[in-house]
């Protein structure tokens, strides 16, 4: 593996055989650090997610987000010569990283053993729902589902009704972890060598992100509540309502703000000290009083940006509750936006939260279906004649 300034991956080759999030958002951070991603796709529709919608641009938001930076091969791998190229990016590739269905990989001819024999320097990178062994193995899954194996859905929502997260956040906490996992397999390969098969499933992902409310379960008795806008582990943490003039959004985690809170905010210097209130453990026991008690007063207050100000002046944390409108004008955003190109023409995107150096390395912009496929038939072409 070589490397320029072009980024700390530079030099490192990708082969992402990938669909929906998963993958393509594990293989796009990789090309934001400047590996050359190859995206293998089906000349007859290509990834999933492009037909997901056409809302920016005449294109799908998932797949606009999840793919920048890429280099896009159409491959009919049904037939003997799709596969051989497929076998050619492999062999000269540093990485491959697949999510398709269960199976589908090994029944191609490309699976861990297989890989792991042919090619042993190969970092290969599978992404599943429930991972290559138990009894889940053969089952599909989508992020939905996810969330409800793994009890996220019984701590999201009200008291009355779970919901869902509003975004992907199995698959995304999947490809994350997919990265880290492939940025340790390239250094462990510095040192020994050789490749490594990583198995990432995302519900071991999104279990991992559930212990803190298992605990209670497992070592408590009973889970946490679903408690809406709500902090269903620390009160009072969340959206409050201010009478009839709105919201305010605040968190207290410890106890010189919960102090803080009571004589500063509250003007009930004695709460603090209340025998149902002085703990946390306390005050989520005793959550419907406290918090009943706490809208009165912001209810008597002069306004939002009374109880905003009050917070404020305490050292309480606070802060908005934006629409999506709100979050593409948040004032603190302002110098991460930067254009990528597109087939629908330039889109707007974030910078990575990793790098907070200017566009990303690989800023290529989003690939159309093949688009690279000429160019990448002829960089294997030159490296046979070389």
């Amino acid at each position: 593996m070589t490397k320029t300034s072009g980024g700390p991956l530079t030099g490192l080759r990708v082969v992402a055989l990938e669909h929906a999030v998963a993958a393509p958002l594990c293989s796009r951070h990789l090309a934001d650090l400047g590996a050359d991603v190859v995206k293998v796709e089906n000349p007859a529709g290509g990834d999933l997610a492009r037909g997901y919608d056409s809302v920016v641009k005449g294109q799908s938001a998932y797949f606009v987000w999840a793919n920048r930076g890429k280099r896009s091969v159409a491959l009919d791998l049904k037939t003997d010569d799709g596969r051989a190229v497929l076998a050619e990016l492999l062999g000269r590739a540093d990485v491959f990283v697949h999510n398709l269905g269960p199976g589908a990989v090994d029944r191609m001819g490309f699976g861990a053993e297989v890989v792991a024999r042919r090619w042993p320097r190969l970092i290969s990178c599978a992404i599943s729902g429930y991972g290559a062994d138990g009894p889940y193995r053969d089952h599909k899954a989508f992020d939905l589902l996810i969330q409800g194996e793994a009890g996220l859905l019984s701590v999201t929502g009200t008291p009355d009704q779970p919901a869902k997260v509003g975004i992907s956040v199995a698959d995304m906490c999947a490809g994350v972890y997919a990265m880290s996992a492939i940025l340790a397999a390239v250094l462990e390969r510095e040192h020994t060598g050789r490749g490594r098969t990583i198995d990432i499933s995302m519900l071991d992902c999104l279990a991992e992100w559930m212990m803190a409310p298992a605990y209670h379960q497992l070592y408590g008795g009973r889970q946490p509540s679903r408690e809406g806008a709500r902090h269903n582990m620390m009160v009072p943490y969340g959206v409050y309502r201010v009478g009839d003039h709105g919201h305010v959004n605040f968190a207290v985690q410890t106890s010189a703000q919960w102090r803080a809170l009571c004589d500063r905010v509250l003007n009930m210097p004695g709460l603090a000290d209340h025998p149902d209130f002085r703990t946390n453990e306390l005050r989520v026991r005793n959550r419907d009083r406290l918090e009943s008690l706490i809208e009165r007063e912001f209810a008597s207050s002069a306004g939002v940006s009374d109880i905003v100000g009050r917070l404020v002046d305490a050292g309480i944390p606070t802060g908005t509750v934006n629409d999506l409108a709100g979050l593409l004008d948040h004032p603190q955003l302002g110098s991460r936006w930067f254009d990528v190109d597109s087939p629908g023409g330039p889109i707007r995107a974030l910078r990575p939260p990793f790098d907070r150096g200017g566009a990303p390395a690989g800023s290529r912009g989003v690939p159309g279906l093949g688009e690279h496929t000429a160019e990448v038939l002829a960089e294997i072409r030159d490296e046979h004649h070389r």
